[in-house]
């Protein structure tokens, strides 16, 4: 009998090419040519360093196979191969046969443990285009709006970012991402890669029909990309990528009810779920719940114009954790409080989660749920990867 591994892979159709794994790799197992970047199975010791610096989840994919993928068959991939049968050799026994099956179901939820599975996109969700635009062919914008956010003095320096298409056919939709190509070389004098930002208008654009989008960006202290682009004048061009993203996307379902979770501007896609809402579904009350976390009002984006959502089409839960004379309070305090509304919808299958912002929320926030949970005598494991297989739990930190 053959034993089955679990091979790691990258997918070509959502991978940008930005090369962070590349450069994680501690093995060098990950290389790439003009068209794919692959992960050789002899080298690489899967300890996933490679993981978290991938802009886009393209790098974590994994599939159980008995004969690995050679290197020139990724190469010449266009997209992700299907999990197949794994068949044992010819003469196997009908035991060495079922302890295969045995360990390839082990390593399978091996491969998804943790997570509970890949997430999918919501059932009524409209169907995303992906990579219409790479590295090598970017669209090009010009800057219809730079405004900051956060009040001067505030210890973010956030900005809403308005960008005209022009007569370019760029389709994203709310939650997806866009590519930015910032100017100039890396320390390898390589061109910069594109750097992702959630994507903060509706799909129809900030004013309905006008082919624009709009960016949240947060000035970073060093960031090549976001200093750029927050220096970004009315009149200036920018290359874009992308669309990316194929699963954090809103239901169309008026039925729909949403717990949207975020901090800083992790509001961003939130803003073009609402906006989008209000177009197309401005009679349904009472179906959208807003958790937001910043460290004061100040440094909240669209706080001021978020104010102005009546509370029966969005409900506002704002939690400020550095404001002074009054206590720490984080995003997983709040969906604690609201525990009594909350308890009943993560049973109701017409609810869906939706989680934005710095990865460093999850692990409360995942707590908090718990704890909601059990509270009503539910399993929250058990729940979130219910609603994770139907297209209805989705994370996006960073």
């Amino acid at each position: 009998m053959t034993k089955p591994i679990k091979q790691h892979l990258i997918d070509p159709e959502i991978c940008i090419r930005c090369h962070a794994c590349v450069e994680a790799c501690p093995k060098g197992a990950i290389s790439f040519n003009d068209d794919n970047v692959v992960v050789d199975s002899g080298t690489c010791d899967q300890d996933m360093s490679c993981i978290s610096p991938c802009p886009t989840g393209a790098i974590d994919n994994w599939r159980v196979v008995t004969e690995p993928y050679s290197l020139e068959d990724q190469f010449g991939w266009f997209e992700l191969p299907e999990q197949g049968e794994v068949s044992a050799t010819e003469g196997a026994s009908d035991t060495s046969i079922e302890a295969l099956d045995d360990a390839v179901a082990a390593l399978l939820a091996e491969a998804h443990q943790g997570a509970g599975g890949a997430a999918k996109a919501p059932a009524s969700a409209t169907k995303p285009r992906v990579n219409l635009f790479g590295a090598a062919s970017p669209v090009e914008a010009v800057v219809q709006g730079n405004y900051r956010l956060t009040e001067e003095g505030a210890d973010a320096d956030v900005r809403h970012i308005i960008l005209n298409l022009g007569d370019a056919k760029f389709p994203a939709l709310e939650g997806q991402t866009v590519g930015i190509l910032p100017p100039g070389e890396d320390v390898n004098g390589r061109p910069y890669g594109p750097r992702l930002y959630s994507i903060s208008s509706p799909r129809d654009g900030e004013r309905p029909n006008t082919n624009n989008l709009s960016l949240t960006i947060k000035r970073e202290d060093q960031g090549v990309c976001s200093n750029y682009v927050c220096d970004l004048e009315r009149g200036d061009t920018v290359r874009l990528t992308g669309p990316f993203g194929s699963t954090f996307l809103i239901p169309e379902d008026p039925c729909a009810k949403l717990i949207m979770v975020c901090t800083g501007t992790g509001s961003a896609p939130f803003r073009g779920f609402t906006m989008r809402r209000q177009r197309v579904m401005p009679n349904v009350k009472g179906t959208m719940k807003l958790f937001f976390g910043a460290r004061t009002p100040e440094a909240l984006p669209y706080f001021g114009p978020l104010g102005k959502v009546p509370q029966t089409f969005l409900e506002k839960h704002f939690a400020f954790s550095r404001v002074e004379d009054q206590p720490k309070t984080y995003v997983q305090d709040k969906l604690r409080e609201d525990a009594a509304a909350l308890a009943p919808m993560l049973s109701d299958p017409d609810t869906y989660i939706y989680i934005c912002g710095l990865k460093a929320m999850e692990t409360g926030v995942e707590s908090a749920f718990e704890d909601i949970a059990r509270g009503a005598g539910q399993k929250w494991i058990e729940i979130r990867d219910r609603m994770r297989e139907s297209g209805r739990y989705h994370v996006e930190t960073y």
